[in-house]
This record gives C-alpha cells, sequence and structure tokens, in this order.
C-alpha cells in the first residue's frame, strides 16, 4: 500500500486464525520502529474496523508512529458493535470474543513480522478501549507473555454484572408502565446544569467539570416541580429515575449488585447512551437487549426475551458459566468484593506494564468497576505501592465512554496520550505519576483547558492562583 495522508508506505496482510478470527496486519515498509501495536474492539466487535479513526481500538495510531500494528474482528461476523445473534449457537465464537482472539492475533502478528523484517518486534503493546479495555486486561491476567506493555481503557471487565445486570436495571428504571421513557432527552440539559452548579469546584465551574463526583451531594428531588410539570423541573416519576441511576442496580433487600450507579457529571452524555439522540434510539438499551437474548445465557434465551423480563433477582446467578468465559473480573455481591480472573504475578514478573484510565464521566460503561478492579489488583500485589510498579490507574474527568462524546466539557479520545506514557514505562523505567488530559474546540481548534490526570488514588489540586485553565496551576496530592 502506497503512503497515503499520514500513513507510511505499507505491507497490508489480511489472514485467518481457525476458525473464524479475522485479522488485518500493517507493516511499515521503511522506518519500522521495531515494535508491535495491536488494538482491541469495542462493544460486541464483529467488524474488522482497521482504519478506525483516532486513539480508541484505532491499529493506525500506531501504524503513524511506524509500529507494525495489527487487529481483528474477536473472531465472528456481525451487522454492528451491538449485534449478538453469531452468539445465539456458538461456544466457541464466545470463547474467541472472550479471551482467544487477541492472544491468537498476537501469536500470529508475531511470526508475521518476523517473516517479514527477519527479526521479532523488540517490544510489543497492546490498547483497548471498552470491550477492547476488558481485552486488555485479561490479556494481562491471562496471557502475560504477549505484550511488554497494555492500555485498558474504560474496560468493561465484569461483562456479565455489566451489560446484563447492571444495564437491564437502568433500562428498566426508565421503562413506564405503558412501555414509555420516564425521562426524555428533553429534561437532560437541565438536570446537568444543576449537577454542574452543585458539585463543580470553583476552579471547574468555568468548564463544566465534576472532577470529584463521588464526594458530590446533588439529589434529584432538588428539582422536583412544585406545580404542574415543565422544562426546568422534574415529575416524582422522573426523580425516581435519576435516584435508581446514580445509586446503581441493587436486589430486593438493597444489596449492591455492581459497583457504583451512573456518576455525577456524566449527564451531558445520556442523550447518546441513556434517553436517546435525535432520532437515534439510546444505545445501552440495545446492548443489554441483545447480550440477554444471545450471550448471557446457554442456551441462550433467544429474540423473544426483553431486556424488562431480567429478574435481577433470580437472574444474576444465571449468568455464572458465561461469566467464566467474558469477564476479566467479576463483582460477587454476596462478599462485596471483586473476583479477578487470573494473577497479575506472572506479567509483573516478566516486566509488564498496565496503564489503566476510565472517563469519570462515563455513563455506559460506568468507573466504579475499574477502581474496585485496581483495588482487587492492590490486594493481591500486597498492597498500592506493590502494584504501583506494575499497574497504574488513571481517572479522567468529564471523559465520555472511550472520549466518544466531545459535547461540553468532555474531552476526546487523543485527548490523552497513555501510550507515549507506556513507552517510556516499558523502555525507560519511568513510571507515569500523571497523563494530561486536554480539551480542544474541536479537532483542530484551540486548547480550551488542560488538566493533569494523577495516578489514583492522588487527585489534582489547584495551586489557588495560577490559570484553571492550564494543567500546571494543578499538583497531584492525597485525595
Amino acid at each position: 500500500m502506497p503512503a497515503s495522508g499520514d500513513l507510511p508506505a505499507h505491507c497490508r496482510v489480511l489472514g485467518t486464525v481457525r476458525p473464524a478470527i479475522s485479522f488485518e496486519l500493517r507493516l511499515p515498509l521503511e522506518d519500522w520502529n521495531g515494535k508491535l501495536y495491536a488494538t482491541g474492539c469495542g462493544g460486541f466487535c464483529g467488524t474488522l474496523d482497521s482504519d478506525r479513526p483516532g486513539f480508541t481500538n484505532a491499529m493506525n495510531y500506531g501504524l503513524r508512529r511506524r509500529y507494525a500494528a495489527v487487529t481483528m474482528d474477536s473472531g465472528h461476523w456481525g451487522t454492528s458493535s451491538v449485534d449478538g445473534r453469531w452468539a445465539a449457537s456458538d461456544l466457541v465464537a464466545r470463547m474467541d470474543w472472550g479471551q482467544r482472539a487477541v492472544t491468537e492475533t498476537a501469536r500470529v502478528a508475531k511470526v508475521l513480522v518476523k517473516g517479514f523484517y527477519g527479526r521479532p518486534e523488540g517490544k510489543a503493546y497492546f490498547a483497548g478501549c471498552s470491550t477492547g479495555g476488558r481485552m486488555a486486561a485479561m490479556e494481562a491476567l491471562k496471557y502475560p507473555g504477549d505484550f511488554d506493555g497494555i492500555v485498558a481503557g474504560a474496560p468493561a471487565l465484569d461483562y456479565t454484572g455489566l451489560v446484563a445486570t447492571a444495564f437491564a436495571w437502568t433500562a428498566k428504571a426508565n421503562l413506564a408502565p405503558d412501555g414509555q421513557p420516564i425521562l426524555s432527552s428533553a429534561k437532560v440539559k437541565r438536570v446537568a446544569e444543576a449537577v454542574a452548579a452543585a458539585c463543580a469546584r470553583p476552579e471547574d465551574k468555568p468548564f463544566g467539570l465534576v472532577a470529584d463526583p463521588a464526594r458530590c451531594g446533588f439529589k434529584p428531588a432538588s428539582l422536583r416541580c412544585t406545580g404542574p410539570d415543565g422544562p426546568d423541573c422534574l415529575t416524582e416519576a422522573q426523580a425516581g429515575v435519576l435516584d435508581k441511576w446514580y445509586a446503581g442496580p441493587s436486589d430486593r433487600t438493597g444489596r449492591p449488585l455492581y459497583p457504583g450507579g451512573i456518576p455525577l457529571g456524566s449527564e451531558v452524555h445520556w442523550p447518546r447512551w441513556l434517553t436517546g439522540l435525535g432520532n437515534a434510539p439510546p444505545v445501552l438499551p440495545l446492548f443489554a437487549r441483545d447480550f440477554l437474548r444471545y450471550m448471557a445465557f446457554w442456551p441462550a434465551a433467544g429474540p423473544a426475551y426483553r431486556v424488562a423480563d431480567y429478574d435481577l433477582d433470580a437472574d444474576p446467578p444465571r449468568l455464572a458459566p458465561q461469566a467464566e468465559t467474558y469477564n476479566a473480573a467479576t463483582y460477587d455481591p454476596a462478599a462485596g468484593t471483586v473476583r479477578l480472573a487470573g494473577d497479575l504475578g506472572a506479567f509483573r514478573r516478566a516486566g509488564g506494564k498496565l496503564v489503566l484510565y476510565h472517563g469519570l464521566a462515563d455513563p455506559l460503561v460506568t468507573p466504579g468497576m475499574t477502581v474496585a478492579f485496581h483495588d482487587a489488583l492492590a490486594r493481591q500485589a500486597g498492597g498500592q505501592a506493590a502494584l504501583a510498579g506494575t499497574a497504574r490507574l488513571f481517572l479522567v474527568p468529564g471523559m465520555d465512554h472511550c472520549g466518544i462524546g466531545t459535547d461540553g466539557p468532555g474531552i476526546a479520545d487523543t485527548g490523552i496520550d497513555p501510550l507515549t506514557a507506556l513507552e517510556r514505562w516499558v523502555e525507560a523505567g519511568e513510571a507515569p505519576e500523571r497523563l494530561v488530559a486536554t480539551k480542544t474546540g474541536g479537532p483542530n481548534g484551540p486548547v480550551l483547558w488542560s488538566r493533569p490526570v494523577c495516578a489514583h488514588p492522588q487527585v489534582a489540586r489547584y495551586d489557588g492562583s495560577g490559570d484553571p485553565a492550564k494543567a500546571e496551576s494543578f499538583a497531584c496530592a492525597a485525595p
């Protein structure tokens, strides 16, 4: 393939790992940097998305840096990332999507790299967001020899707990008895304004950022209508939806079924995921529908199954067999802890490094599970200090799911650069204390603000006098 735009001339290799993992590898013809860059895919995958733009699950992000770059479709074809029909009667396809596709693609890509260049890659990296983030965590836990460095963004770690239980809770909470939504996108702007007013620190208010949603005491009842329903207030039923969304799923006894609810400060992103965007339906119920119909149970529930049919008390235990296939980590409601799919020790002993990041304004794959996962890794490693030599977590204020939504305060997926930080950690031993998040006014627009995103549990503290639009006015400090 000749050079085009900002992509170098490269050899394009298409192939299949039996039975059905399609992959594409791109090999720079000149100035190869001596490394391999592999990417994950989003949702239920199902397409070979080789020219995906940006950073999220985009292999050309590595090709531009002269990596040999590879991606795959996770082992099946689908019409979209919310199409789950491929899994209805195929346990092998479920295992490929859950665990096998990335490690097999890595194995084959390394053989091809060595054959093409006459030498193996010096370092291998993997980056994925959402489902790709789950794949990233699975690689570190189960296949520690595949990659030297791994980026896991907004990882959907507990797929059964999230896309079955939490998504069903969220979708059902907004269903009126007649099947119509209780809360529409028309009310979301008012909610977003009220949350920002209640939760944003003084230095964050100019940008609408909610940098610490866990410490915000906003109550939906504060927007309750005192008279007739209107555009600037919430009915009792609408406030009840918000109470359930912010709290997260629970059973009839009130026991939490998944860590945390939809974060305060994510409201500007709700139309895409939760309430509908123009004529487009919300995405979250579509994921829940096909996951519950075709992927969550064995045998599959089938096309007649509705999200409303999911029983939050009786059905979660039925997810256990597929949780073993899909989940990099699983939340145990009875114990209130996270069970990991493997031990990070082998990855640590191999010198591997893991960078986790998650948007604090992600209403789809909510960040609570990622924090709980990081805490579980720390317990397994013997403490936070021991884990910090191998894995670090960065929580990005205002960021939507994988940086998809850039309305309001949200940064784009390219608004942070975890790959460069990971390269320095792996290749030079420089552990990242912070990433820098940068908000721009469009792809080529001016910089609106920048902030340090500190390695968890540290947070960015304003110095009290500098320009709050500039990262240098903040320092990382204990929470």
